[in-house]
């Protein structure tokens, strides 16, 4: 019997990937591409020609690795699933065009938005969610509002351009409109409607949403046009069939074996979220916590954080520099830079820093400003700047965290995926520090949401449950499991309580109150 092939597809905020897989999930080939955001008219952005141009890189990227591996084009795949960052805003006309550019996760603009729509739904709406940005823009009596005939997420945005299909996976609708497991909220829905009645908008929203697909329901094939865009070519034939595009987070869940009641899994990459799947509903509404679904529908608690490597990245750069000017080598420089800080000081050395590049809702901040504070009594080493850098990368999510245990959300392990974790131990020991618990790092932590969404391609028309399906891939994955010391917890938890207590300060810098 001829073994299948999956291509998961994953549009990150720095990078692009893509995991080409045999039937049982092993993988064949790699792919992958870099891109920046930018900001433009006050919006956090990526253009219509780099989301396509970045993608045609990737695609181009993974099909001459497979020609340098196989000795052979790739020019098929029978089954494919886009993923990407959850959440924000893609409007397009009639034609299939963009109405405005594609407005990303990272926008706080939407604040007075959300507010309203959380009290109205008595349901947490975060800023980013795309009818946070839908409202904002009627709101304003944006002036392409009229003329919306689809709104989706990016994931939903590219699936429609290679199948035609208007569609969504469950994980990824929930980030635009509340789900209840099976599709939109019909009584939010009903609420929402009539509030947009009141603002003059006379439009039943659920006319322009997607169709909301559970995992394994066909979502489409790949048509001509649809395999031109991706790889130009020509070589890619058309004809895979697509499993429903699905978010980050819900390709994390999945490529973390991570859906069941009590399990929990960490993506930490650009941004950074907890996903949660709750063993009971929470009791009361908190704006930290978004509440989500996995790709079947089942209730998840998110704590999302919109700034997590943005600093260490910045840092590695600078550091490079540094080496370059004296000719030493910056091979392999973030693995030592992570490395170095297990030397820090149990205080770390008093330093405190905030890596806020853009707003961090969660804290309470509309927009950001990365700040490092160091007294003149404090030790100032490599060590405990780098430890500092971690641990404050994780003072938003661990914030957040502490918010559920509170409600009594069970989490008796969590499985951690992104590039965080690609140097041994020492992300791995902060994060357990950081959510106290166990801390599982799978072998193929570093290949993240992309082989996730190759997985719920390969799940398509499966009878079994996804749980069922997956436990029979992870039977044999190697994994690393790391519990903090009560000494390496301890150490977190005071320069928690020192993160917080000067939280003002990064809200006076994010205002411009410093200078």
């Amino acid at each position: 019997m001829k073994d299948y092939t999956a291509l998961g597809i994953e549009l990150g905020s720095t990078r692009i990937k893509a995991v080409l897989t045999d039937g049982k999930a092993n993988v064949l080939a790699l792919g992958s591409s870099e891109w920046q955001n930018d900001y433009v008219d006050g919006y956090w952005t990526y253009s219509e020609q780099d989301i396509w141009r970045s993608l045609q890189a990737c695609i181009a990227s993974l099909s001459h690795n497979y020609m340098s591996e196989y000795g052979t084009p790739l020019t098929r795949v029978d089954f494919i699933g886009i993923s990407a960052m959850m959440h924000g805003y893609i409007a397009l006309n009639k034609r299939g065009e963009l109405l405005v550019p594609f407005r990303t996760w990272r926008n706080t603009n939407t604040g007075t938005a959300a507010a309203e729509l959380t009290q109205l739904f008595d349901f947490n709406i975060p800023m980013r969610w795309s009818v946070a940005h839908f409202y904002g823009a009627a709101r304003n009596k944006e002036p392409h509002v009229g003329d919306i005939d689809y709104l989706t997420t990016l994931a939903g945005y590219v699936h429609y351009k290679l199948t035609g299909k208007k569609v969504l996976g469950i994980g990824d609708a929930s980030g635009m409109f509340p789900c209840d497991g099976k599709g939109f909220r019909k009584d939010l829905l009903s609420k929402f409607n009539d509030l947009l009645a009141s603002k003059g908008v006379n439009l039943p929203f659920e006319t322009i949403l997607p169709k909301v697909l559970l995992a394994a329901e066909e979502a489409g094939t790949l048509t001509q046009a649809g395999a031109r865009l991706l790889d130009p070519t020509g070589s890619l034939q058309a004809g895979a069939v697509l499993c429903p595009p699905e978010g980050d987070a819900a390709t994390g869940m999945v490529a973390t074996n991570s859906i069941a009641p009590c399990t929990a899994n960490v993506s930490a990459g650009t941004s950074a979220f907890l996903m949660a799947v709750l063993n009971k509903p929470l009791e009361h509404l908190h704006g930290e916590i978004d509440i989500v679904s996995t790709p079947c529908g089942n209730p998840v608690a998110m704590v999302h954080v919109n700034n997590f490597t943005n600093e260490f990245n910045a840092w590695r750069d600078l550091f490079s520099e540094v080496a370059q000017l004296t000719g030493g080598s910056t091979d392999e420089l973030m693995p030592k830079l992570f490395e170095k800080s297990l030397q820090s000081d149990r205080d770390v050395g008093g330093l405190m820093g905030y890596n806020f590049l853009s707003g961090e809702p969660i804290v309470g901040l509309e927009r950001g400003e990365p700040i490092v504070i160091r007294s003149a009594e404090g030790k100032f080493n490599l060590a405990n700047f780098m430890q500092m850098q971690i641990y404050s990368a994780l003072g938003a999510l661990a914030i957040g965290a502490r918010i559920l245990y509170d409600e009594g959300i069970v989490v008796n392990e969590v499985c951690a995926h992104g590039g965080f974790f690609k140097t041994e131990f020492v992300g791995q020991q902060a994060m357990s520090a950081a959510l106290n618990a166990p801390v599982t790092v799978m072998k193929n932590a570093g290949e993240g949401g992309a082989w996730g969404m190759a997985l719920l391609a390969l799940y398509l028309n499966k009878k079994q449950t996804l749980q069922s399906f997956l436990q029979g891939i992870f039977a044999k994955t190697e994994m690393s499991t790391l519990t903090a010391s009560k000494c390496e917890k301890d150490k977190f938890n005071k320069f928690l309580e020192r993160y917080k207590k000067s939280l003002e300060v990064a809200k006076a810098a994010a205002e411009g109150e410093t200078c």
